[in-house]
């Protein structure tokens, strides 16, 4: 078994998607990863936060289409508990982001 293979989807259907489309959603995600950063960094924390949580619900539909190779290690456990883990964890963060009041308005 390839080291980059996870155990738990050995029995599963391998995704009707082309890799290269496989790949470009992986793209989308880290994209939002970085915007994520960008505006951590600039002290805008409150949509960082939201964009986080985005990417993290964008993570857990991608988990469901695309292929664990394709994914590696962001394909920890089962796809169940990923995708329910990535949109709880990604909703959470969505949702707070969006109730905190902002300072200045």
């Amino acid at each position: 078994m390839p080291s980059n293979l996870n155990p738990h989807d050995l029995h599963t259907k391998p995704s009707p998607l082309p890799v290269a489309v496989q790949w470009s959603l992986v793209a989308v995600l880290v994209a939002g990863l970085v915007v994520s950063v960008v505006f951590s960094l600039s002290d805008h924390w409150r949509r960082a936060t939201f964009i986080l949580g985005v990417s993290m619900m964008w993570l857990a539909v991608i988990r469901l289409v695309c292929d664990s190779r394709i994914l590696g290690v962001l394909s920890v456990r089962s796809r169940r508990m990923d995708v329910l883990f990535t949109t709880g964890v990604g909703a959470l963060l969505a949702y707070l982001a969006y109730s905190v009041d902002s300072l200045g308005s």
